[in-house]
């Protein structure tokens, strides 16, 4: 059985929603040291609705992968939907990820939330601190 699934080689091959974004409503960036992987995600938000997303990503395949499909799976959809993605429904769109590179599904999954974080922030707009990743303690974010 080869080691990533078709799912997966497609968005690495063809990512969706590649690029930066001038004037993004909320931006967010995770980063492990350990395994390389840096990802930036924007966020256009219009009467809470993600109108547009796009990511650049340095990393690996599955890191790439994990973040054209957590892009797919936020735009057009209200923040609140944004807001329960879990890195596990990232894995099972891709039809799965192999143990060692969960991680990527799981920094897609910050980055997008840190992107909400900011958004929320900008615009001085409360929201649930449980629902978003707590920086100050992140290994992710401390890693470097």
């Amino acid at each position: 059985m080869a080691l990533y699934r078709e799912k997966v080689m497609d968005h690495f091959r063809n990512p969706r929603n590649v690029g930066s974004m001038e004037n993004p409503s909320g931006v967010g960036e995770v980063g492990n040291a350990k395994c390389g992987d840096i990802m930036r995600i924007y966020l256009k938000i219009d009467n809470d609705i993600i109108e547009d997303v796009k990511f650049e990503t340095f990393g690996c395949g599955s890191a790439i992968a994990s973040s054209s499909m957590a892009t797919e799976l936020i735009k057009g959809k209200p923040v609140s939907q944004a807001l329960e993605l879990t890195n596990q429904a990232v894995v099972e769109a891709l039809d799965g990820l192999p143990a060692q590179k969960i991680h990527c599904s799981v920094l897609a999954e910050e980055a997008i939330k840190l992107a909400l974080k900011d958004y929320y922030d900008k615009n001085g707009l409360d929201y649930d601190h449980s629902q978003l990743p707590d920086c100050e303690n992140c290994a992710h974010c401390h890693a470097h």
